[in-house]
């Protein structure tokens, strides 16, 4: 399953100290059902808070966000919350799994979270588990994974409840070269057979070459990446 994502006249800044710093401006994109894109910029361009705008976790300035036809403008927290938990999945450079909790665990989380049947979350947390290769670590703790395996129990997480968009901030960037590549390699084949719709923040230029589309965040604005056609 997958959706649209569409964004126009998206703005966004900040305070510092007494500086008005305005991060985006007026972004217009437009994301098909079932795409991966890429977006790439310096450091500091707003990659991020491009992100956490798309995925309900902060709130524009200007301009409006509509996932799968729905339109996050006017929504109150709980409404945010309840819509994120059940049409996006999130994937961060950092796993962020809970340290006390198994790989099953920590997948499972959204679904109980959700309300849905045990059962049914049990076997679907180690489906997924067992797909990025992980059926013999479903007891392990974070602590006792690698960086690669623990980055991959956070991919199974974003995906558990099936979320039609999945948005990943420099997933595989605090991994090294042979783990990010797995990584990533694991990220497209789940997306592509999930069918979900995916946007991607990276430093790494061969990964974004391997999206759909990559665009550039440059000066607050959005752009085709040079090369692109």
């Amino acid at each position: 399953m997958s959706v649209a994502v569409r964004a126009a006249g998206l703005s966004k800044a900040y305070r510092d100290g007494l500086r008005r710093v305005e991060v985006l401006r007026e972004i217009d994109l437009a994301v098909e059902p079932g795409e991966m894109v890429a977006i790439v910029g310096p450091s500091g361009s707003g990659k991020s808070t491009l992100l956490h705008l798309l995925g309900a976790l902060d709130r524009p300035d200007a301009g409006s966000v509509v996932i799968g036809g729905t339109s996050l403008a006017g929504m109150s927290g709980a409404e945010l919350a309840a819509f994120r938990n059940r049409t996006i999945g999130f994937v961060f450079q950092f796993h962020q799994l809970l340290p006390d909790f198994t790989a099953l665990e920590n997948v499972m989380l959204p679904g109980r979270i959700a309300g849905r049947e045990p059962g049914a979350v049990h076997a679907h947390a180690r489906d997924l588990l067992a797909e990025v290769g992980l059926a013999e670590r479903f007891d392990h703790f974070p602590s006792q994974l690698s960086g690669g395996e623990r980055q991959r129990v956070a991919l199974c997480r974003a995906l558990s409840l099936e979320p039609p968009l999945l948005l990943a901030d420099e997933p595989t960037g605090n991994l090294d070269p042979a783990s990010g590549s797995h990584v990533f390699e694991l990220l497209l084949d789940l997306q592509a057979r999930h069918r979900t719709t995916g946007i991607l923040v990276t430093h790494n230029p061969e990964i974004a070459r391997r999206c759909s589309r990559v665009l550039e965040l440059v000066d607050g604005g959005l752009r085709q990446a040079p090369g692109e056609r």
